[in-house]
C-alpha cells in the first residue's frame, strides 16, 4: 500500500512538474503582431478539386472579386490590406523574372507554351485573366481584364517598394536564383528582412549562396522538427532540427506541441526559429487556411504568420 502511494505522489508530482515546464501562461505573448501571408495577393477563389489541372477553371463565383493572382492590382490591395504576399516568380526567354505561377501559359491566359520559351514582350501582350470561368467555360468574368498584366519582378520592387513579399520560385532550376537576385539589383532595391524566398532545396541552396542573410524555407521546411519536439519537448528540451530553421505548424497539429501558443514560440524565438501555421503541406506544397471560420482555430496570442488562401474573405473578416 505505502508503496503504492509513493508511486502515485511520483507520478502525480512528475504531471505537475511537466505541466508547469510548458505551461503557456507562464511565457509572455510576443511583442509583435500577427502577419498574414496572402497566398497569390488577392486570387480567386477555388472549389473544390484537384490541385493540379487547370485551376482557373474552377474558381467559385464570386461578383465582387475582379482581382487576378500575381497581378500588380492584386499585389497593391493586398498590401494597403495589410499583407505580406506571396507571389510565383519564374524566367522568361530572354533571362527576365515575371510573376506567374503555371509552368504554360494554357490555362489562364490567351496564350500557349511553356513561360519561359516565351520572351518578355510577348509575355506583355497576353490577357491573365481570360482563362478564368466558374461555369465550366460559359462565361468568363475576367476575360479582357488581364491585358498586359504579367508584371515582371522589378515592376513589383518599383511599384510597391513597401510591401513584404515571399517569392516562391516556380521552376527548378537553380539558375532562376541567379535570375531573381539581378532583378533586385535592377530595381535598386536591397534583399532584406522584408523579403522571403522559398521552393525546391536546390533554388534555395542557390539563393542562400548569393545572399547568406536570406529567409529561405521549403515545404518540408520544420517537419522534422514538429516529430522531434513531441519526444522531447516536454522536457524543455529543443532538438537540433527546430533551431535555425522555419516551422511549418499545420493547423490541426497545433494541439501536440509542447508549450503552445506561448511556451513553445519563447523557446523558437530564442534558437532563431520561425513559425508559419498552415492548413497543410503536402509534397511540398503548402496551402493556407480559406475559411473565415478557421480563423477561430487560431490562438489569440499566436503571433507568428498565418498563411493564407483565400485572402479576400479572411482580409474582410478581420477588417482589413
Amino acid at each position: 500500500m505505502r508503496v503504492s502511494r509513493w508511486v502515485g505522489g511520483g507520478i502525480a508530482v512528475f504531471a505537475v512538474a511537466v505541466s508547469l515546464i510548458n505551461a503557456s501562461w507562464i511565457a509572455p505573448t510576443p511583442r509583435n503582431r500577427l502577419t498574414l501571408i496572402a497566398h497569390h495577393g488577392l486570387a480567386q477563389p477555388l472549389a473544390d478539386g484537384p490541385e493540379d489541372g487547370c485551376t482557373a477553371a474552377r474558381i467559385r463565383s464570386n461578383e465582387d472579386n475582379k482581382y487576378i493572382e500575381n497581378s500588380l492590382p492584386s499585389l497593391f490591395k493586398a498590401t494597403r490590406m495589410g499583407a505580406a504576399v506571396e507571389l510565383d516568380v519564374q524566367p522568361t526567354a530572354d533571362g527576365q523574372m515575371v510573376a506567374f505561377g503555371d509552368p504554360r501559359l494554357d490555362c489562364r491566359t490567351n496564350g500557349k507554351g511553356p513561360v519561359r520559351a516565351q520572351p518578355l514582350a510577348a509575355l506583355k501582350t497576353l490577357d491573365i485573366g481570360y482563362g478564368y470561368t466558374a461555369d465550366g467555360g460559359r462565361t468568363f468574368p475576367l476575360r479582357g481584364r488581364g491585358v498586359g498584366g504579367m508584371p515582371t519582378v522589378e515592376e513589383v520592387l518599383r511599384e510597391v517598394p513597401q510591401a513584404k513579399l515571399v517569392f516562391r520560385f516556380a521552376g527548378s532550376d537553380p539558375r532562376d536564383a541567379d535570375l531573381l537576385v539581378a532583378a533586385f539589383r535592377r530595381a535598386g532595391m536591397p534583399i532584406d528582412a522584408r523579403y522571403a524566398f522559398h521552393g525546391p532545396p536546390p533554388i534555395l541552396a542557390r539563393m542562400k549562396a548569393l545572399a547568406p542573410a536570406a529567409w529561405t524555407f521549403d515545404g518540408h521546411t520544420g517537419s522534422a522538427c514538429l516529430g522531434d519536439y513531441l519526444k522531447v519537448g516536454w522536457t524543455g528540451y529543443v532538438p537540433a532540427s527546430c533551431r535555425n530553421t522555419t516551422i511549418l505548424i499545420p493547423i490541426d497539429r497545433q494541439w501536440t506541441i509542447w508549450g503552445w501558443p506561448n511556451r513553445f514560440q519563447k523557446r523558437m524565438a530564442d534558437v532563431n526559429s520561425r513559425l508559419i501555421m498552415v492548413q497543410a503541406s503536402r509534397n511540398g506544397r503548402i496551402v493556407g487556411i480559406a475559411r473565415a471560420d478557421q480563423l477561430g482555430d487560431v490562438p489569440r496570442d499566436f503571433r507568428g504568420a498565418l498563411w493564407v488562401e483565400d485572402f479576400y474573405e479572411i482580409g474582410r473578416a478581420l477588417g482589413r
